[in-house]
């Protein structure tokens, strides 16, 4: 790929910042910690990183909730801490990609705190205020993500703040246009410090309908199916507003005054997600968008053929990021356990993702196969969790802390008790027990990276499906490549003409035109 498009292709290594390495011992991981740690990434072969949030913050939604989108947390460090890790991760090669968050701020925002003393202050229409309804009651009907109504009352104003999230999370007035120019300047200040790009948390949520109509009931369910009530409506105007195109192109307008920069859109939906990707990676909008759908607890072969079937048809010219772990789900491998051994799911799982046609998320440990924690209602953080537990149990699961060291106190995150536990069963995948061990999980992902760092058709490859029956996917990337996957613990035999070389294989066989994929198998080769 030219400079320029180093990110189509790429893959790109997520820090959850608080939980990769506790740089000064005070239980909470930071930029010193990460700095230090760069080269585990580099040798991996990652094309860059991104940094969940690192701005400062109360710490409602752990750094979800910005106070000022233009400073460092002291949890994580200082800007100098920052600009440190900066140059540290261009000398190993890495490019350094972090996290805005512009749909809402903190209520500790100064902007807000302003906006919400009167009606005629000059933030007063920064945020999304609306009068009540005659009875007292909320606007309309619109559901926060995280419980209850998305409307707080502000007795000093006599009116309601919408919150798509915690209502320690205002929503921005995207409808005022001096709104949209000050968060663009934030970009800048970050661009001019060296970043190369952003991922924009809940790229869909920009705008809000200014009738304030109310969100329909989901057509999809009958009132009884969802933990929340979020989950009841159809978001059709609570969020998805025609008006989020303009923005975006003003971002890629601001992104294209730098060299080789790149924005992701996290597309936070359940109904037709796969469309918005494609219309926000259209034209001159963002450079690609990733969604949920991958982030699932669907394993089958049909699904994963859909999701990236369907986005190139919709959008041609667009481009996808895929992703199947994060931040803000179970673990892939302890999502899909009940498809075979857990090494086994997990190395399939790689072997499926670094051959997609898109941009590729790690998400840290997913190197190791980590597994999610089980984690007691008392060790909980998350307000997600906190407030949905049994039934939901949050994402404090994913976020426990990177493992080192199996021996080492906290598995080498750090010397005191890190702010989320370290248990035995993620200990025992650490680092230091699968470095340099031929054919475990993380020997498995550095070789697979490798490969499609050097074979063009794994990074600039079109797809073209084989017609396959459950529980096998297979496709062709570009003219040389063909790739096939069994997502069982059952073995399959398939039919491929032409191989000329295996370049990666997992309990699978080449002979006569035909290929034997064992137990989870993989086979990615090169044709004649």
């Amino acid at each position: 790929m030219s400079k320029a498009n180093w990110w189509k292709g790429a893959v790109i290594y997520q820090i959850y910042p608080r939980s990769y390495q506790d740089g000064n011992d005070d239980g909470i991981g930071d930029l010193k910690g990460i700095t230090e740690r760069l080269p585990h990434i580099a040798e991996l072969g990652a094309d860059a990183i991104w940094l969940s949030p690192i701005f400062t913050s109360p710490m409602a939604d752990m750094g979800y909730d910005v106070s000022n989108y233009t400073d460092i947390d002291p949890t994580f460090g200082t800007l100098a801490d920052f600009d440190a890790m900066v140059a540290r991760a261009h000398e190993l090669g890495l490019k350094v990609m972090i996290d805005q968050v512009l749909s809402h701020s903190s209520d500790q925002h100064p902007f807000f705190e302003e906006s919400r003393q009167s009606r005629d202050n000059p933030k007063a229409d920064w945020y999304v205020w609306a009068d009540p309804k005659h009875d007292g009651s909320a606007p309309n009907n619109w559901q926060a993500i995280f419980g209850g109504i998305a409307w707080e009352w502000e007795p000093r104003r006599r009116q309601y703040y919408f919150h798509n999230f915690l209502k320690e999370q205002p929503d921005f007035n995207f409808h005022n246009p001096e709104v949209q120019d000050w968060l663009l300047s934030t970009m800048r200040f970050w661009l001019d410090r060296g970043v190369d790009g952003f991922r924009l948390d809940t790229v869909n949520f920009y705008f809000h309908d200014k009738h304030l109509r109310d969100d329909p009931a989901d057509f999809r369910l009958d009132g009884t199916q969802a933990i929340k009530p979020y989950e009841m409506q159809y978001h059709i105007f609570s969020k998805n507003q025609p008006d989020n195109i303009g923005f975006l192109e003003k971002m890629r307008k601001l992104m294209d005054e730098y060299d080789d920069r790149t924005l992701v859109g996290e597309v936070g939906e359940s109904h037709h997600p796969i469309e918005i990707m494609g219309e926000y990676t259209s034209a001159n909008r963002l450079h690609m968008a990733y969604s949920f759908e991958m982030l699932s607890a669907k394993f089958t072969a049909e699904h994963f053929r859909h999701q990236i079937d369907q986005f190139f048809k919709l959008a041609p010219k667009g481009w996808p990021c895929w992703a199947m772990s994060n931040h803000d789900v179970p673990r892939h491998v302890s999502r899909w356990a009940g498809h075979g051994d857990q090494d086994a799911v997990s190395k399939l799982a790689a072997a499926m993702l670094l051959s997609m046609e898109g941009s590729i998320c790690l998400y840290q440990g997913e190197e190791l196969g980590q597994t999610e924690t089980d984690l007691e209602f008392a060790e909980l953080t998350d307000p997600q969790g906190i407030n949905f537990w049994p039934e939901d149990k949050g994402r404090d699961g994913c976020r426990t802390p990177m493992v080192w060291e199996k021996d080492a106190p906290n598995a080498g995150f750090g010397g005191v008790e890190p702010w989320l536990p370290v248990k035995a069963p993620q200990a025992a995948r650490a680092v230091d027990t699968q470095q340099g061990v031929e054919g475990s999980v993380l020997e498995t992902y550095r070789a697979l990276l490798k490969l499609r760092r050097e074979t063009p058709d794994l990074r600039e490859g079109r797809t073209m499906f084989a017609e396959t029956d459950e529980p096998v996917l297979a496709f062709h990337r570009g003219d040389k490549t063909v790739c096939a996957f069994n997502l069982s613990a059952t073995p399959q035999q398939i039919e491929i003409d032409g191989i000329e070389e295996t370049l990666f294989a997992l309990d699978a066989e080449v002979a006569d035109g035909k290929v034997w994929l064992g137990a989870n198998g993989a086979l990615i080769a090169r044709l004649g």
